[in-house]
């Protein structure tokens, strides 16, 4: 039998979901993105959060940034420029009111999560500096939702760049979960001139890494990935370089892991297992 054993505090839970006698909770929209950046040598490194231990969800493991869909990401007017929600409805699996939700969380969150900014004056540019204490006070108010991301952008003269993500992967939490994600996955470069910073929050460390050294990390119980993430950093860094990771050409497939008990355990099934 593939896949892993899952955690003993789910044992309980997941025996009353299996049985019908607890209702799966449902998963709310969710988008994260893997930032590139090329790294000193050859290649390429990911940006990696880690939670805080005493969060709810994910304590303590490694993540790219990211989270659940606002909703002022779908009914406030955002400016745009690249492809159209329409054209990320059918990229994304989903109707255009979602898409768009989906694709202004990525960077929504992106932002919140790391200071990076996907956006710029027009179709042609893109921020350089979110660094100063009014980019910070920004994103305060983003995380705080005192400030809808389409007032951001609008405030400051800008337009959400669509065109510099793109979509990778979509893994929904398991049923039997507590809380749940329906979540979708992006890629990004690092925009010229910007910087991550150690922005506090639900993070209480961040960093960059190459793929192989993240897994080799994870493998030695030095990090801890949760297997979306183990997953999409092993498919990254199957490519030779950043150009090669934003060309590829992806087929966006719902991935649910599979709950089973096998001889009195329980374990976690994730596609391709048997």
């Amino acid at each position: 039998m593939n896949g892993f054993p899952l955690s003993r505090e789910l044992g309980p839970r997941a025996r009353d979901v299996m049985a019908g006698r607890v209702a799966p909770v449902p998963a709310r929209d969710a988008s994260t993105v893997v930032i590139l950046r090329p790294a000193r040598s050859n290649g390429f490194e990911v940006y990696l959060i880690r939670r805080k231990v005493g969060m709810a969800f994910a304590a303590g493991a490694y993540v790219f940034p990211g989270g659940s869909v606002d909703p002022r990401d779908i009914d406030h007017p955002t400016g745009w420029s690249g492809p159209s929600p329409e054209e990320w409805a059918v990229a994304l699996g989903s109707d255009p009111s979602t898409a768009r939700g989906l694709v202004c969380a990525a960077v929504r969150e992106t932002f919140e999560e790391s200071g990076v900014l996907l956006a710029g004056p027009d179709d042609a540019s893109i921020v350089t500096d979110t660094t100063g204490d009014d980019w910070e006070a920004d994103r305060l108010a983003l995380i705080d939702r005192r400030l809808s991301f389409a007032d951001f952008l609008g405030a400051r003269g800008l337009v959400l760049r669509s065109d510099l993500l793109r979509p990778w992967s979509h893994w929904i939490t398991p049923e039997v979960e507590a809380r749940r994600f329906d979540t979708r996955f992006f890629v990004a470069a690092l925009p010229p001139g910007q910087r991550t910073r150690d922005v506090g929050g639900e993070a209480d460390k961040v960093t960059w890494m190459r793929p192989a050294d993240a897994l080799a990390r994870s493998a030695g119980g030095e990090i801890r990935l949760m297997t979306p993430t183990y997953r999409t950093i092993a498919q990254v860094g199957e490519y030779a370089d950043m150009t090669a990771v934003l060309a590829a050409q992806r087929e966006i497939v719902p991935i649910l892991p599979v709950i089973v008990e096998v001889d009195g355990e329980i374990r976690v099934l994730r596609g391709g297992d048997a």
